[in-house]
């Protein structure tokens, strides 16, 4: 019987030992294939692997953990997050782990936790600048938001395939009709595709697309150049200007090999793509070297590549061709290169660099960024912000000829990590200054001429249409003038300032002439009760008729002021008289020269006469009664003290408009 029990617990000894061998062994198998870059066949290992490994081994679960989580965010996997929390949790004892950790949450989009992550990997490396772009993230991140641009994104369905990469678009050339992308999407379906070991899909292909006469984009087809293996991997491409020489990236995948990326250049003559040469940058050819950029003028290459001799992660440099060939490589330095990647380089036709990197301070994944070449050679680098960048991964624009418009990648809302083309285009903006020209009874004046004059020397002229509208187009940040005539009427002017808007704006500003051939009521003048001192509440009325004078200098004018019929007509013609003369008092001292203006007390022996507006407006009265004691007297006491008010007034009409 003891036998027996020992002979069976020999068994399971022998089984566990046999178990844990092989598992160490399959492990061990996944991190070759991890060392290689086959990221996805690795991360399906770890995770099969890993809840089979024992909780005391609490080393072997941490490794796991990490470069699980490793593969994942290469992958561009949402579960790399939770993975790089295991390797913590089971004390992974390389702190790179906190910087990674701190990476995927920023990319999350959890950036007080991520912040949290760089202040504990920066106590360990200070110097490293990943960690301390990380530090105090929140407020970064708050003035990057702060700084939303007008870009206008849209994801493009129709270059798109689901569970599929779509990206790195590319124009042929700057008429902008022929667009080229990178995509794994399967091309035909009829011919069994083996998935790449690295990303779990097909391999990449490019693939182009074209604008019918219509501007519609049609079907896109596959490129065929004269030799593509199958087990190729292409795309990530480039043009020189006239669209005749394509560099593109290609890597050769190859189970268990560490082979890098190579750039290889095609030549096109009647539509057919010649066999690729490769592009030797590097004498080490084990250097991998990845996504072309030519410059418009074809003189210079800028890529990507991991030389150890650059700044850490991936970086991007730039070399002379020559002939086909590369020479003087060099780095672009640390201005735009960082401890991180920088990838994605795009030039446009004037030069600008664009490139994608996680290394400077952005939202999270990759952001796209501007770099400016200054006359001394150093490089100006600007975040292009909201909506163009989000938290995840953002790269690879290309611009429709000299428009602010194109398309770029995203796999922003992707849970699995697939790239997207999105089209992005920046709207022109537009300002424009648009009114009517009314006489005082609202009707409209046509052909009257509205000018402006700013202080950016814009100097326009514009006649107003058969409605008595005018509109005209202006820059932004600039003061006008503005000054609106027609003949028989006082001229009108007007003050305006359009800001330094960052967004289109329509500006009113109408004007109401008074014509020179009727008396013109000045509204809002008041005077103490029986007197003809001028009230507080008068400022605002006598200021309108200061700006009337100024804006017709070639008037001389009358002030009239009238009484209602209360009272002895002598009195009220004294009264008015003084009255009248406060005003013009009033305009000598805010310097309206004496002799253009004169004053005449009338009493009550000018009643006012119904106009159109005002039997519009009180609807008693009809157009052309004379608002007279007479008249007055038939009606209610409302009605008299409303009328009699209306009689107490103060008007100015033109006298002669030669005036010096």
């Amino acid at each position: 019987m003891n036998n027996k029990i020992s002979f069976f617990l020999l068994i399971i000894v022998t089984i566990f030992l046999f178990e844990g061998c092989s598992l160490k062994s399959r492990i061990y198998k996944a991190d070759k294939r991890f060392e290689v870059g086959e990221y996805f066949a690795a991360s399906e290992n770890y995770k099969r692997f890993f809840s089979k490994i024992p909780a005391k081994d609490k080393d072997l679960k941490a490794k796991v953990a990490f470069n699980q989580a490793e593969c994942y965010r290469i992958l561009n996997y949402s579960n790399a997050e939770q993975m790089y929390a295991n390797a913590i949790r089971f004390g992974y004892p390389d702190s790179i782990v906190y910087l990674r950790y701190a990476q995927v949450l920023q990319r999350n989009g959890k950036y007080t936790e991520a912040s949290k992550n760089y202040a504990k990997y920066a106590k360990i490396d200070s110097a490293n600048s990943l960690a301390i772009n990380g530090l105090g993230l929140q407020t970064k991140i708050d003035l990057l938001k702060s700084q939303t641009t007008f870009f206008k994104v849209k994801k493009q369905d129709a270059f798109n395939v689901r569970r599929a990469y779509n990206f790195s678009p590319a124009y042929l050339n700057l008429s902008g009709d022929v667009l080229f992308f990178t995509s794994n999407r399967i091309f035909n379906k009829k011919v069994a595709q083996k998935n790449s070991s690295i990303s779990g899909l097909p391999n990449n292909k490019m693939y182009s697309v074209r604008k019918n006469a219509a501007g519609k984009w049609e079907k896109p087809e596959i490129i065929s150049l004269e030799t593509t293996p199958a087990n190729f991997d292409d795309g990530v491409c480039t043009f020189a200007s006239d669209g005749s020489i394509m560099y593109f990236t290609r890597a050769k995948a190859q189970s268990g090999s560490d082979i890098g990326t190579e750039i290889y250049s095609s030549n096109r003559a009647g539509g057919v793509w010649s066999e690729p040469k490769k592009l030797t940058i590097f004498a080490d050819s084990t250097i991998s070297v990845a996504h072309p950029a030519v410059t418009p003028d074809g003189n210079t290459i800028y890529f990507v590549s991991d030389n150890n001799k650059g700044l850490g992660g991936k970086d991007i440099w730039k070399a002379k061709l020559e002939a086909g060939e590369c020479k003087f490589v060099e780095n672009l330095g640390n201005k735009i290169n960082t401890e991180g990647d920088e990838m994605f380089p795009v030039v446009r036709y004037d030069g600008t660099l664009y490139f994608s990197s996680n290394g400077h301070v952005g939202l999270g994944g990759l952001d796209i960024f501007k770099a400016v070449q200054n006359k001394d050679e150093s490089w100006s680098i600007e975040n292009l912000g909201i909506p163009i960048n989000s938290n995840a991964d953002d790269f690879g624009m290309a611009f429709e000829g000299k428009a602010d418009k194109g398309f770029f990648s995203s796999n922003r809302g992707e849970t699995r990590g697939y790239d997207a083309i999105w089209s992005f285009e920046l709207p022109v903006l537009e300002y424009v200054l648009e009114g009517k020209v009314i006489d005082q009874s609202s009707n409209p004046i046509p052909e009257a001429t509205v000018r402006l004059v700013s202080n950016t020397g814009l100097n326009i002229r514009v006649q107003t249409k058969k409605d008595g509208s005018y509109r005209l187009k202006l820059d932004k940040n600039i003061d006008c003038v503005m000054l609106a005539s027609s003949r028989g009427y006082l001229n009108s002017g007007s003050k305006l300032s359009i800001p330094d808007l960052k967004e289109s704006k329509i500006f009113t500003q109408n004007f109401q002439l008074s014509t020179i051939y009727k008396p013109i009521q000045i509204e809002n003048i008041f005077y103490e009760f029986g007197k003809w001192e001028l009230t507080a509440a008068s400022e605002t009325g006598l200021q309108e008729l200061v700006k009337v004078l100024k804006d017709n200098p070639n008037v001389t004018i009358e002030i009239a002021a009238h009484t209602d019929f209360v009272g002895n007509n002598e009195s009220n013609k004294t009264l008015s008289q003084k009255r009248a003369k406060s005003v013009v008092d009033y305009l000598i001292l805010a310097n309206i020269a004496a002799d253009r203006l004169t004053s005449v007390g009338y009493g009550e022996e000018k009643p006012m006469v119904v106009d159109a507006k005002l039997a519009e407006k009180l609807t008693y009265l009809k157009e052309n009664d004379l608002l007279d004691e007479a008249f007055i007297s038939k009606l209610n006491a409302v009605q008299q003290e409303e009328l009699n008010q209306i009689n107490r007034r103060t008007e100015f009409r033109v006298v002669k408009t030669n005036y010096k």
